[in-house]
């Protein structure tokens, strides 16, 4: 009898001839339980017993290939899906878009679109959701307008998502007074404010140094009766960090753990860069031995590489001793944290060992998205080596993914330290050709290039 544990991986007898049914089943679960390579090898076998794969078995696989990264491979499954006159629905499509999308590539995502039209698929208020969040990300302002437009036509509700989107939209565009305005407009309309909406605010004023406020909103959704996540302590934290208040953001570092909250590694690296520049190990060090005390195993297994990485501990010799450190703790790799580590080294201009992170998160069977390809671009800025840099950007193109702002940012901060500023105005262009809306750092870099030049 196969065994149908809720937690286990459902495993039949070697040699048994299977139903489709019972492969059906076999590919769901392995899907389920992350084993993407099995459910991929079960699906061969099916095949070559001449059994014809059903929609249930297409429709695991993409979702499961989607959420570990292998897009590429999910649309192979997805053309074979068609091409056996199988009918897609918006679940598969929507789960395909936001692959492609996380990776950049707006022009697979636009075909996927197409292909809805072509099989008559409506799209629903999760399809708007992913392009919209895509566009913001992107600074594309033209196109998010478009979307939200298309998205009133169609009569979706504009919920909280919507509007913590357009308040970020204005606050990356510089402009902060209007996106507090959207609270008002948001509050005639009867909309009730929730935990995204007040994150956003809160984000909104610490990015532009107006931390009392952020205080006072932080104060004000408590009072609502809404408790604050992850990203609201690690908004208040970073931003007070940057500004320089390094006591109140350790304070806040410490309230966040009092409530039961699991350090985020990203906030780590803000700390760390903060004062770390500042000579403050000792309280980096104080810290630390809190979180163990507190028996946050795991993040402060992080916490120490990271602080290795910026030179202070010296127990690890390079990128795969840290992940072995990490292993070791029974941390789960995943590109969250391939993301952090990369990033720790790229802030200081390790180009080799942020290269070798990207290698062994391959080796992983994770492929590195843009995200990714933007540390690099900055790590190897930040090492003055433009050339390697800009060798990234078109490895970028290339590979058919869509450049986002933080891309061309990093780029043009690799010029202006190479002192190659006749490349700014260049990649500004570029920049608005290719539909990103620049935000006020790449307005700021063009102003420096512009008047390097003057005097040159």
């Amino acid at each position: 009898m196969p065994n149908f544990a809720s937690n286990s991986v459902i495993e039949y007898p070697v040699g048994k001839e299977l139903s489709l049914e019972i492969y059906s089943e076999q590919i769901s679960s392995y899907c389920k339980q992350g084993f993407v390579d099995k459910a991929m090898s079960c699906l061969s076998q099916l095949q070559a017993l001449g059994l014809r794969p059903n929609f249930f078995c297409y429709s695991c696989l993409i979702q499961a290939l989607c959420n570990v990264g292998r897009t590429l491979e999910a649309d192979m499954v997805f053309q074979e899906m068609i091409f056996l006159g199988l009918r897609p629905k918006v679940g598969i499509l929507n789960a395909l878009v936001r692959g492609f999308l996380r990776k950049g590539m707006l022009e697979l995502g636009i075909r996927t679109l197409r292909v809805m039209d072509e099989f008559g698929v409506h799209k629903n208020q999760e399809t708007f959701e992913i392009f919209l969040d895509y566009y913001v990300g992107a600074g594309r302002l033209d196109d998010t307008w478009q979307i939200i437009c298309e998205m009133k036509k169609k009569g979706y509700q504009l919920n909280s998502f919507f509007y913590s989107r357009v308040i970020e939209l204005y606050r990356d565009n510089g402009m902060w007074k209007k996106a507090i305005e959207i609270v008002g407009e948001i509050g005639e309309m009867g909309v009730t404010l929730d935990r995204r909406i007040y994150n956003s605010i809160i984000n909104t004023f610490g990015k532009y140094g107006e931390l009392e406020q952020a205080l006072d909103v932080f104060t004000k959704m408590q009072r609502e009766g809404i408790v604050p996540d992850i990203m609201t302590w690690n908004s208040l934290i970073k931003w007070h960090c940057k500004a320089g208040y390094h006591m109140k953001a350790l304070d806040l570092f410490t309230k966040m753990q009092d409530q039961g909250f699991y350090p985020d590694p990203k906030i780590f690296i803000v700390m760390i860069s903060q004062l770390g520049e500042l000579g403050k190990w000792d309280l980096l060090k104080e810290n630390f031995e809190k979180m163990r005390n507190r028996g946050h195993k795991k993040s402060g297994a992080i916490y120490a590489v990271l602080l290795d990485i910026y030179g202070q501990y010296g127990m690890f010799q390079g990128p795969q001793d840290c992940i072995s450190a990490l292993r070791v703790e029974g941390i789960q790799l995943s590109a969250n944290i391939f993301s952090v580590l990369s990033n720790a080294y790229a802030q200081q201009g390790l180009c080799e060992e942020t290269v070798k992170v990207l290698q062994i998160m391959e080796a992983e069977g994770i492929e590195p998205n843009l995200i990714m390809l933007n540390v690099l671009i900055n790590a190897f800025g930040n090492a003055g080596r433009h050339l390697e840099a800009f060798s990234v950007y078109h490895h970028i193109i290339e590979s058919g993914i869509n450049p986002d702002v933080v891309t061309y940012t990093s780029l043009m901060k690799a010029f202006i330290r190479a002192k190659k500023f006749s490349q700014v105005p260049e990649l500004y262009q570029q920049m608005e050709s290719s539909g990103c809306t620049p935000d006020r750092k790449a307005r700021e870099m063009l102003q420096t290039a512009l008047m390097a030049l003057e005097q040159m």
